[in-house]
């Protein structure tokens, strides 16, 4: 079994025992702001997983996220009772919305991809993995280029949870209506073509 095999399977077996060392770095990163620049990845093995290189212009943010339903604001006009419910479900999940955060503090950058590093009663914390735009080293590395020239990877939804919430990882049967989009094809004019 290679290094980062062992070092995954210790992640692993921290967060399910709960070990304390996770329960400490889950206070001090609930402290800190909701997007928080990080030297180095906390899961090096899943990082790299997902692409990471310890390079120059490869940069680690970790996003804090609110868990639960979204709240609308209440309705003071009349309703009927089934249409005054105030809350709901997002249809992006909460990795997709902490990779948009990201991308939207660090401008500059593209996001590659994220994961998972712990959660709390009421915040999940992920970390996500961007690439600066203007860096030489990022722009000559193969794999990088192809990816930061798609301008705004998070906010169209391209990197991997984004794909996973567009339905576009599904393949096969019940998958006719998921490409281009989900919306495709829902106007009335559509059902006539």
């Amino acid at each position: 079994m290679n290094a980062y095999r062992y070092i995954n399977r210790s992640f692993q077996g921290a967060y399910n025992t709960r070990s304390q060392q996770l329960k400490l770095r889950i206070v001090t990163w609930r402290r800190e702001s909701p997007v928080q620049r990080v030297e180095k990845p906390t899961n090096v093995a899943r990082a790299r997983e997902l692409g990471y290189k310890a390079k120059q212009g490869v940069v680690i943010a970790r996003v804090r996220i609110d868990r639960g339903l979204s709240k609308r604001r209440k309705i003071q006009a009349g309703r009927k009772p089934s249409k005054s419910g105030r809350f709901y479900a997002f249809r992006k999940s909460l990795q997709a919305r902490a990779e948009e955060r990201a991308s939207n503090k660090f401008t500059n950058c593209e996001v590659l991809n994220s994961y998972f590093v712990g959660e709390d009663g009421n915040y999940k914390f992920f970390e996500v993995i961007l690439l600066d735009r203007t860096h030489p080293s990022v722009a000559n590395d193969p794999i990088y280029a192809k990816v930061i020239a798609q301008h705004g990877r998070a906010t169209r939804g391209l990197t991997s949870s984004g794909k996973k919430f567009r339905g576009l990882i599904k393949k096969g049967f019940g998958t006719s209506r998921n490409r281009p989009s989900v919306t495709q094809g829902m106007s009335r004019r559509a059902e006539y073509r």
